[in-house]
């Protein structure tokens, strides 16, 4: 005899509801989804439906009520950082529809909306024997129903969960046999979410200290999994968030031995590559409690013991591994106490780089203890006195001093930064504290003139010295002359010395309208280059800058000379039969 099938909840969803959650655009999106049969499966369930999407990929969205709310998840992108997306709406609509009675609106696919119902017809009338042998046929060329069978199966068992299958069934979910690629990320990870869809279920069902073991071994076995994929979509990383939130979730209702989970996940926040348990103290401080937040700041004071102290000028090769995870354990734990000299010393444990100095400095800045903080800024620009990354140290510098009022000191510093690394950037900072001064003439002709002789200089040193690279031509005045809306200025910098190519692509732009022979001579120029050396073998970029080259000339009534321009190209490069098509498709 046929199974009978479950009852299912029959309250829906309303458009409305749907739009409110999504917004105006959002819904706008999610209805031209559901018009055009992108949702390709819908599935009832006792709290609500199921469904899968059709996207850039094929997505899964679920879709319940949790008493008067409405809850979503959607295995998109834009879905796991918890909006209501376009999926969830198409799956709304759809539910909507066939509670309404009208399963050719509900927008199973065109395809599915025919054959479902005969298939399932099918199934329901089958021998129990022969759909058993089909599944199992079934389950040894797939992967992922076999996972799927075997989870539901132990769940069906009842009683306490046999951690093993589970964690068989995430690690079979993790492995991988070669590198995957972009294109195979998304598959490979819908199926670990399969896994965590019923380790959710497993939730629901009461089963939360076991999730907690699960999540935490499922967390461990895609951290390294990552190391082989390509996650650039985010979707191993939206398994990591889902098994964080799981285990979370898990630690709220199982409510274990405080202390025992403080070390749990101390060693979780420690050993991650990923940060999925960053700021694990914090997020779980209520599940901790007193016992369980004393016991994670043992751990880590005794962590923190171990580090060596860094002085200006030492090596940190972990800067970005276990030090860095355990120093902000450290400073989160200090700032909860508000001791600012005791997150000073935190800081102070490190300050191999300039920035360390830094941080310190607007420490104090922010507590408002301005000597103290002036202080730690001059000792890191003292310690670096050679390096450029002391950027950020000296505007804190320069903008303290022009706070009390000693511009000289503040325009020395910023002076040095141009001096050191003459750039737009330091020419506009040096103009900033000037302007404040009331003397930027002085200083912008003084910065104009050194970077002169640094161009004399430059051009006097043979050519393949590495010293001639910052001042070959003279790109920085073009620039800064640009910058300062004097075209013309500009114009003559770079015909006197020459510039980078981007610059000169600027200087036409900028001499469309008053003088186009200059601004077409520049466009020709750069045509030129670029087809005797197309970029990626492709001619988007010529044939765009002919485009302008014919609107300046027939601007200026010189159409012939357009056409003689074309017929030189063709030419010249009738061999390149790509571009013979693009000049063809414009009709040049």
């Amino acid at each position: 005899m046929a199974a009978a099938k479950p009852e299912v909840q029959t309250r829906t969803v309303t458009p409305e509801q749907l739009r409110r959650l999504a917004g105006a655009a959002g819904f706008q999106r999610g209805e031209g989804y559901f018009a055009t049969d992108a949702v390709r499966t819908l599935r009832r369930d006792a709290n609500g439906v199921r469904a899968r999407v059709q996207g850039t990929h094929l997505y899964r969205v679920r879709l319940w009520w949790d008493g008067d709310e409405l809850d979503f998840t959607c295995s998109c992108p834009i879905g796991l950082d918890g909006a209501f997306c376009k999926h969830c709406v198409a799956a709304g609509l759809a539910w909507h529809a066939d509670e309404a009675g009208d399963p050719e609106k509900a927008g199973t696919g065109k395809a599915a909306t025919t054959a479902e119902p005969d298939i399932e017809t099918f199934l329901m009338r089958l021998d129990k024997t022969e759909l058993v042998a089909m599944l199992l046929e079934q389950v040894d060329e797939d992967d992922r129903l076999e996972r799927r069978l075997r989870v539901r199966a132990a769940r069906s068992a009842g009683g306490a969960p046999d951690l093993s299958v589970w964690k068989a069934a995430l690690d079979s979910a993790v492995a991988v046999d070669d590198y995957v690629s972009y294109r195979e990320a998304h598959d490979y990870a819908a199926g670990i979410e399969d896994v965590i869809d019923n380790l959710e279920d497993l939730l629901r069902e009461g089963q939360a200290e076991s999730v907690m073991r699960l999540a935490e071994h499922g967390v461990g076995s895609v951290e390294e999994a990552m190391q082989y994929a390509d996650d650039s979509d985010g979707w191993l990383g939206g398994c990591l968030y889902r098994l964080q939130e799981l285990h979370f979730q898990a630690c709220e209702r199982a409510r274990p031995d405080p202390e025992d989970l403080a070390e749990r996940l101390f060693d979780l926040e420690i050993e991650s590559d990923f940060d999925t348990f960053y700021g694990a103290a914090a997020t779980y401080a209520d599940i901790l409690g007193p016992a369980g937040r004393a016991a994670y700041r043992r751990l880590a004071e005794a962590a923190w013991a171990e580090l060596p102290e860094l002085v200006p000028g030492d090596d940190n090769p972990d800067r970005y591994g276990r030090r860095r995870i355990i120093t902000n354990i450290m400073t989160t734990l200090t700032e909860e106490s508000g001791d600012l000299d005791a997150l000073v010393a935190i800081k102070s444990r490190d300050l191999s780089t300039a920035n360390d100095f830094l941080d310190i400095a607007q420490l104090y800045d922010r507590a408002g203890d301005h000597d103290q903080a002036l202080d730690w800024a001059e000792r890191g620009f003292r310690a670096f006195p050679d390096v450029p990354h002391w950027q950020g140290l000296l505007t804190f510098i320069a903008d303290e001093y022009q706070r009390r009022g000693r511009h000289d000191d503040a325009l020395a510093l910023v002076w040095r930064a141009f001096d050191i690394d003459p750039s737009l950037r330091t020419y506009q900072q040096l103009n900033e504290y000037a302007d404040r001064a009331g003397s930027w003439p002085d200083w912008r002709d003084k910065a104009l003139s050194a970077s002169r002789d640094r161009i004399a200089a430059a051009a006097s040193v043979p050519r393949g010295t590495w010293r001639r690279g910052a001042f070959r031509d003279h790109s920085l005045l073009v620039e800064i002359f640009l910058a300062e809306g004097d075209a013309e200025a500009a114009w003559r910098e770079a015909e006197a010395g020459g510039c980078d190519d981007r610059l000169w692509l600027e200087l036409a732009k900028a001499r469309e309208r008053s003088h186009p022979d200059d601004a077409v001579r520049v466009y020709r120029a750069r045509v030129d280059r670029l087809l005797r050396n197309p970029v990626g073998h492709t001619y988007e970029e010529p044939v765009g800058l002919l485009a302008g080259i014919e609107g300046l000339l027939v601007n200026s009534g010189k159409p012939a000379a357009f056409a003689d321009l074309i017929a030189e190209i063709r030419d010249t490069h009738r061999r390149k039969r790509n571009l013979m098509r693009a000049l063809d498709d414009k009709g040049w």
